[in-house]
Protein backbone atom coordinates (compact mmCIF):
# COMPACT_ATOMS: atom_id res chain seq x y z
CA UNK A 1 0.00 0.00 0.00
CA UNK A 2 3.05 2.17 1.07
CA UNK A 3 4.81 1.67 -2.31
CA UNK A 4 1.31 2.67 -4.18
CA UNK A 5 0.71 6.16 -2.76
CA UNK A 6 4.65 6.53 -3.15
CA UNK A 7 4.27 6.01 -6.62
CA UNK A 8 1.10 8.04 -6.71
CA UNK A 9 2.58 11.09 -5.42
CA UNK A 10 5.66 10.67 -7.71
CA UNK A 11 3.52 10.11 -10.72
CA UNK A 12 1.69 13.39 -9.49
CA UNK A 13 4.99 14.98 -9.45
CA UNK A 14 5.69 14.24 -12.72
CA UNK A 15 2.93 15.47 -13.90
CA UNK A 16 2.96 18.85 -12.35
CA UNK A 17 5.84 19.63 -13.37
CA UNK A 18 5.17 18.67 -16.89
CA UNK A 19 2.20 20.77 -17.07
CA UNK A 20 4.40 23.76 -15.18
CA UNK A 21 7.14 23.60 -18.05
CA UNK A 22 4.21 24.05 -20.95
CA UNK A 23 2.88 26.84 -19.49
CA UNK A 24 6.08 28.21 -18.55
CA UNK A 25 7.50 27.38 -21.96
CA UNK A 26 4.14 29.08 -23.54
CA UNK A 27 4.21 31.95 -21.43
CA UNK A 28 7.94 32.89 -22.51
CA UNK A 29 6.43 32.42 -26.31
CA UNK A 30 3.91 34.70 -26.03
CA UNK A 31 5.70 37.06 -24.29
CA UNK A 32 8.38 37.22 -26.99
CA UNK A 33 5.66 38.09 -29.58
CA UNK A 34 5.84 41.71 -31.30
CA UNK A 35 2.46 43.20 -30.69
CA UNK A 36 1.31 44.94 -33.83
CA UNK A 37 -1.28 47.21 -33.55
CA UNK A 38 -3.59 47.21 -37.12
CA UNK A 39 -6.84 48.98 -37.48
CA UNK A 40 -9.30 47.21 -40.33
CA UNK A 41 -11.88 49.25 -42.02
CA UNK A 42 -14.95 46.97 -41.14
CA UNK A 43 -15.32 44.05 -39.78
CA UNK A 44 -16.18 41.63 -43.20
CA UNK A 45 -15.80 37.71 -44.39
CA UNK A 46 -14.18 40.03 -47.26
CA UNK A 47 -11.58 39.79 -45.17
CA UNK A 48 -11.55 36.25 -45.19
CA UNK A 49 -7.56 35.83 -45.62
CA UNK A 50 -6.30 38.19 -42.83
CA UNK A 51 -8.72 35.93 -40.28
CA UNK A 52 -7.24 32.73 -41.43
CA UNK A 53 -3.89 34.35 -41.26
CA UNK A 54 -4.53 35.28 -37.40
CA UNK A 55 -5.98 31.91 -36.32
CA UNK A 56 -3.88 29.49 -38.10
CA UNK A 57 -0.60 30.97 -36.43
CA UNK A 58 1.03 32.54 -39.08
CA UNK A 59 1.43 35.81 -37.52
CA UNK A 60 2.22 33.61 -34.41
CA UNK A 61 4.78 32.27 -36.30
CA UNK A 62 6.99 35.49 -37.86
CA UNK A 63 6.90 35.96 -34.01
CA UNK A 64 3.71 38.97 -34.25
CA UNK A 65 0.67 39.26 -32.04
CA UNK A 66 -1.95 40.86 -34.28
CA UNK A 67 -3.79 43.58 -32.02
CA UNK A 68 -7.05 44.56 -34.24
CA UNK A 69 -9.58 46.93 -34.09
CA UNK A 70 -12.24 48.22 -36.08
CA UNK A 71 -11.89 51.52 -37.41
CA UNK A 72 -15.75 52.08 -39.11
CA UNK A 73 -14.24 54.41 -42.17
CA UNK A 74 -10.85 54.10 -44.32
CA UNK A 75 -10.83 57.64 -42.92
CA UNK A 76 -10.95 57.17 -39.57
CA UNK A 77 -8.46 53.99 -40.10
CA UNK A 78 -5.93 56.91 -41.41
CA UNK A 79 -6.42 58.74 -38.71
CA UNK A 80 -5.13 56.86 -36.19
CA UNK A 81 -2.28 55.47 -38.24
CA UNK A 82 -1.46 59.31 -39.22
CA UNK A 83 -1.87 59.48 -34.78
CA UNK A 84 0.58 56.66 -33.87
CA UNK A 85 -2.26 54.92 -32.54
CA UNK A 86 -2.21 52.03 -34.74
CA UNK A 87 1.00 50.78 -36.69
CA UNK A 88 -0.82 49.17 -39.66
CA UNK A 89 -3.72 50.39 -41.67
CA UNK A 90 -5.88 48.08 -43.33
CA UNK A 91 -8.92 49.72 -45.58
CA UNK A 92 -8.71 51.09 -49.49
CA UNK A 93 -5.70 52.63 -51.11
CA UNK A 94 -7.82 56.05 -52.04
CA UNK A 95 -6.42 56.93 -48.23
CA UNK A 96 -3.17 56.57 -49.01
CA UNK A 97 -3.86 58.90 -52.30
CA UNK A 98 -5.59 61.66 -50.36
CA UNK A 99 -2.58 61.92 -48.07
CA UNK A 100 -0.24 61.80 -50.55
CA UNK A 101 -1.34 64.69 -52.54
CA UNK A 102 -2.44 66.76 -49.20
CA UNK A 103 1.70 67.15 -49.13
CA UNK A 104 2.22 64.85 -45.94
CA UNK A 105 5.90 64.37 -45.89
CA UNK A 106 5.52 61.21 -43.55
CA UNK A 107 2.63 59.51 -46.08
CA UNK A 108 1.27 56.32 -46.26
CA UNK A 109 2.73 53.16 -48.29
CA UNK A 110 0.66 50.65 -49.60
CA UNK A 111 2.71 47.38 -49.08
CA UNK A 112 0.01 44.63 -49.60
CA UNK A 113 -3.17 44.15 -51.05
CA UNK A 114 -5.54 41.57 -49.90
CA UNK A 115 -8.99 42.30 -51.71
CA UNK A 116 -8.99 43.15 -55.57
CA UNK A 117 -13.32 43.48 -55.99
CA UNK A 118 -15.02 45.84 -54.37
CA UNK A 119 -17.18 43.64 -51.28
CA UNK A 120 -20.14 44.81 -50.94
CA UNK A 121 -23.55 43.67 -52.51
CA UNK A 122 -26.70 45.74 -53.24
CA UNK A 123 -29.69 44.96 -50.90
CA UNK A 124 -33.36 45.99 -52.45
CA UNK A 125 -36.30 46.43 -50.41
CA UNK A 126 -37.94 44.59 -53.13
CA UNK A 127 -37.53 41.12 -54.34
CA UNK A 128 -35.95 42.38 -57.89
CA UNK A 129 -35.50 38.62 -59.59
CA UNK A 130 -34.62 40.10 -62.59
CA UNK A 131 -32.68 43.04 -61.65
CA UNK A 132 -31.07 45.27 -64.13
CA UNK A 133 -28.58 48.64 -62.44
CA UNK A 134 -31.03 50.67 -64.72
CA UNK A 135 -33.80 49.84 -62.31
CA UNK A 136 -32.24 52.45 -59.89
CA UNK A 137 -33.25 55.03 -61.82
CA UNK A 138 -35.05 57.38 -59.52
CA UNK A 139 -34.47 55.73 -56.30
CA UNK A 140 -32.78 55.84 -52.99
CA UNK A 141 -29.51 54.13 -52.40
CA UNK A 142 -27.78 54.29 -49.23
CA UNK A 143 -24.21 53.86 -50.45
CA UNK A 144 -21.14 54.94 -47.61
CA UNK A 145 -19.21 57.55 -46.93
CA UNK A 146 -18.74 59.97 -50.02
CA UNK A 147 -14.96 59.81 -51.29
CA UNK A 148 -14.77 56.45 -49.92
CA UNK A 149 -14.05 53.37 -52.75
CA UNK A 150 -17.77 52.15 -51.85
CA UNK A 151 -19.08 55.01 -52.67
CA UNK A 152 -17.28 55.87 -55.82
CA UNK A 153 -17.29 52.24 -57.11
CA UNK A 154 -20.95 52.34 -57.09
CA UNK A 155 -21.17 55.76 -59.13
CA UNK A 156 -18.42 54.08 -61.30
CA UNK A 157 -20.95 50.72 -62.22
CA UNK A 158 -24.08 53.22 -62.37
CA UNK A 159 -21.97 55.23 -65.08
CA UNK A 160 -21.25 51.90 -66.71
CA UNK A 161 -25.17 50.91 -66.73
CA UNK A 162 -25.76 54.52 -68.47
CA UNK A 163 -26.84 56.30 -64.70
CA UNK A 164 -25.60 59.73 -63.94
CA UNK A 165 -25.59 59.55 -60.23
CA UNK A 166 -25.97 63.05 -59.79
CA UNK A 167 -29.26 63.19 -61.86
CA UNK A 168 -31.34 59.95 -62.60
CA UNK A 169 -31.55 59.08 -58.74
CA UNK A 170 -30.48 59.68 -54.67
CA UNK A 171 -27.24 58.27 -53.27
CA UNK A 172 -27.63 59.40 -49.42
CA UNK A 173 -23.98 59.34 -47.73
CA UNK A 174 -25.24 60.94 -44.73
CA UNK A 175 -25.37 57.75 -42.43
CA UNK A 176 -22.37 56.82 -41.25
CA UNK A 177 -20.99 53.32 -42.57
CA UNK A 178 -21.47 50.89 -39.63
CA UNK A 179 -25.03 52.20 -39.48
CA UNK A 180 -25.97 51.89 -43.02
CA UNK A 181 -27.70 48.23 -42.27
CA UNK A 182 -30.21 49.60 -39.58
CA UNK A 183 -30.82 53.02 -41.28
CA UNK A 184 -32.06 50.59 -44.35
CA UNK A 185 -34.38 48.14 -42.02
CA UNK A 186 -35.78 51.56 -40.31
CA UNK A 187 -37.45 52.28 -43.03
CA UNK A 188 -34.68 54.93 -45.14
CA UNK A 189 -34.10 54.66 -48.57
CA UNK A 190 -34.99 51.80 -51.31
CA UNK A 191 -31.78 50.28 -51.09
CA UNK A 192 -28.29 50.08 -49.21
CA UNK A 193 -24.88 48.50 -50.34
CA UNK A 194 -23.55 46.03 -47.62
CA UNK A 195 -20.99 44.23 -46.74
CA UNK A 196 -21.03 39.90 -46.07
CA UNK A 197 -22.07 38.84 -43.21
CA UNK A 198 -24.53 41.69 -42.86
CA UNK A 199 -26.19 41.86 -46.06
CA UNK A 200 -27.75 37.70 -46.04
CA UNK A 201 -28.07 38.53 -42.26
CA UNK A 202 -30.74 41.28 -43.44
CA UNK A 203 -31.96 39.20 -46.26
CA UNK A 204 -32.06 36.32 -43.87
CA UNK A 205 -34.36 38.56 -41.13
CA UNK A 206 -36.78 39.49 -44.28
CA UNK A 207 -35.69 42.62 -44.13
CA UNK A 208 -34.19 42.62 -47.74
CA UNK A 209 -33.04 40.99 -50.89
CA UNK A 210 -29.95 40.73 -52.25
CA UNK A 211 -30.19 41.71 -55.97
CA UNK A 212 -26.49 42.22 -57.51
CA UNK A 213 -22.81 42.17 -56.54
CA UNK A 214 -21.26 45.89 -56.91
CA UNK A 215 -17.88 44.07 -57.18
CA UNK A 216 -18.69 41.61 -60.41
CA UNK A 217 -19.89 45.06 -62.03
CA UNK A 218 -17.12 46.81 -61.83
CA UNK A 219 -14.46 44.79 -61.92
CA UNK A 220 -10.93 44.11 -60.75
CA UNK A 221 -9.98 47.38 -58.53
CA UNK A 222 -7.41 47.24 -55.37
CA UNK A 223 -10.25 47.36 -53.41
CA UNK A 224 -8.46 47.00 -49.45
CA UNK A 225 -4.20 46.97 -48.90
CA UNK A 226 -2.30 47.10 -45.91
CA UNK A 227 -0.63 50.37 -45.73
CA UNK A 228 1.85 51.84 -42.79
CA UNK A 229 3.39 55.48 -42.44
CA UNK A 230 6.82 55.70 -44.64
CA UNK A 231 8.93 56.41 -41.46
CA UNK A 232 7.34 53.32 -39.75
CA UNK A 233 8.11 50.86 -42.62
CA UNK A 234 11.73 52.27 -43.06
CA UNK A 235 12.28 51.44 -39.14
CA UNK A 236 10.43 48.37 -38.81
CA UNK A 237 11.04 46.71 -42.37
CA UNK A 238 11.91 43.06 -40.86
CA UNK A 239 8.27 43.62 -39.09
CA UNK A 240 6.51 44.67 -42.58
CA UNK A 241 8.20 41.95 -44.02
CA UNK A 242 6.78 39.10 -41.43
CA UNK A 243 3.90 40.73 -41.62
CA UNK A 244 3.63 40.38 -45.49
CA UNK A 245 4.48 36.79 -45.20
CA UNK A 246 1.66 36.08 -43.12
CA UNK A 247 -1.05 37.32 -44.89
CA UNK A 248 0.09 35.91 -48.63
CA UNK A 249 0.07 32.30 -46.32
CA UNK A 250 -3.00 33.44 -45.50
CA UNK A 251 -3.66 34.18 -49.01
CA UNK A 252 -2.45 30.56 -50.30
CA UNK A 253 -4.68 28.89 -47.73
CA UNK A 254 -8.06 30.22 -48.82
CA UNK A 255 -7.58 29.81 -52.54
CA UNK A 256 -6.91 26.00 -51.16
CA UNK A 257 -10.20 25.32 -49.25
CA UNK A 258 -13.90 25.10 -49.51
CA UNK A 259 -15.94 27.60 -48.33
CA UNK A 260 -17.15 25.67 -45.61
CA UNK A 261 -13.81 24.79 -44.48
CA UNK A 262 -12.78 28.59 -44.65
CA UNK A 263 -16.06 29.09 -42.30
CA UNK A 264 -14.84 26.93 -39.71
CA UNK A 265 -11.71 28.66 -39.67
CA UNK A 266 -12.41 32.13 -39.36
CA UNK A 267 -16.05 31.45 -37.13
CA UNK A 268 -14.44 32.78 -34.07
CA UNK A 269 -14.19 36.03 -35.56
CA UNK A 270 -18.00 36.27 -36.36
CA UNK A 271 -19.31 34.75 -33.41
CA UNK A 272 -23.02 35.47 -33.87
CA UNK A 273 -22.77 33.91 -37.38
CA UNK A 274 -23.38 30.00 -37.85
CA UNK A 275 -20.80 28.11 -39.82
CA UNK A 276 -23.36 27.70 -42.61
CA UNK A 277 -24.43 30.96 -43.21
CA UNK A 278 -20.73 31.96 -43.45
CA UNK A 279 -19.91 29.34 -45.43
CA UNK A 280 -22.83 30.65 -48.40
CA UNK A 281 -21.17 33.96 -47.75
CA UNK A 282 -18.02 32.97 -48.45
CA UNK A 283 -18.83 31.45 -51.78
CA UNK A 284 -20.41 34.47 -52.91
CA UNK A 285 -17.01 35.92 -52.53
CA UNK A 286 -15.77 32.92 -54.29
CA UNK A 287 -17.45 33.33 -57.44
CA UNK A 288 -16.84 36.69 -58.14
CA UNK A 289 -12.85 36.12 -57.09
CA UNK A 290 -12.85 38.77 -54.85
CA UNK A 291 -9.15 37.91 -53.48
CA UNK A 292 -6.22 38.50 -54.73
CA UNK A 293 -3.42 35.51 -55.20
CA UNK A 294 -0.80 37.34 -53.49
CA UNK A 295 -0.08 40.63 -51.71
CA UNK A 296 1.03 42.44 -54.98
CA UNK A 297 -0.93 45.88 -56.16
CA UNK A 298 -0.46 46.12 -59.84
CA UNK A 299 -0.03 49.09 -61.22
CA UNK A 300 -2.96 48.74 -63.78
CA UNK A 301 -5.04 47.96 -61.09
CA UNK A 302 -4.09 50.90 -59.04
CA UNK A 303 -4.41 53.43 -62.14
CA UNK A 304 -8.68 51.54 -62.69
CA UNK A 305 -8.66 53.04 -58.91
CA UNK A 306 -7.92 56.83 -59.63
CA UNK A 307 -10.13 56.31 -62.70
CA UNK A 308 -12.92 55.88 -60.86
CA UNK A 309 -11.95 58.63 -58.03
CA UNK A 310 -11.58 60.76 -61.24
CA UNK A 311 -14.62 60.34 -62.33
CA UNK A 312 -16.54 60.67 -59.33
CA UNK A 313 -15.03 64.16 -59.22
CA UNK A 314 -12.70 63.03 -55.77
CA UNK A 315 -9.19 63.08 -57.65
CA UNK A 316 -7.85 66.38 -59.29
CA UNK A 317 -4.25 65.08 -59.34
CA UNK A 318 -3.08 61.37 -60.01
CA UNK A 319 -0.64 60.16 -57.45
CA UNK A 320 2.31 58.31 -58.68
CA UNK A 321 2.45 54.27 -58.65
CA UNK A 322 5.97 53.99 -57.33
CA UNK A 323 4.97 56.47 -54.62
CA UNK A 324 2.29 55.36 -52.96
CA UNK A 325 2.78 51.40 -53.72
CA UNK A 326 5.59 49.79 -52.10
CA UNK A 327 5.53 45.47 -53.88
CA UNK A 328 9.04 44.83 -52.46
CA UNK A 329 7.70 43.12 -48.91
CA UNK A 330 4.95 41.27 -51.15
CA UNK A 331 7.35 40.04 -53.96
CA UNK A 332 9.82 38.98 -51.36
CA UNK A 333 7.11 36.72 -49.62
CA UNK A 334 6.17 35.10 -53.21
CA UNK A 335 10.14 33.82 -53.59
CA UNK A 336 10.10 32.56 -50.14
Amino acid sequence: MKKIIITAVICVLVISIAITTVVLKNKKSNDALKIIRVNEVTRSVFYAPQYVAIANGYFAEQGLEIELTTGQGADKVMTAVLAGQSDIGFAGPEASIYVYNEGKEDYTEVFAQLTKKDGSFLVSRTNDKEFKWADLKGSTVIPGRKGGVPYMTLEYVLRKNGLDPQKDLTLDDSIKFDLMAGAFTGGTADYVTLFEPTATMTQNAGKGYVVASVGEEAGEIPYTAYFAKKSYIEQNSDIIQKFTDAIYKGQVWVKEHSATEIAEKIQSFFPDTDVELLANVLQSYIDIDAWNENPILKEESFDRLQTVMEEAGELKQRAPYEKIVNNSYAENSIKK
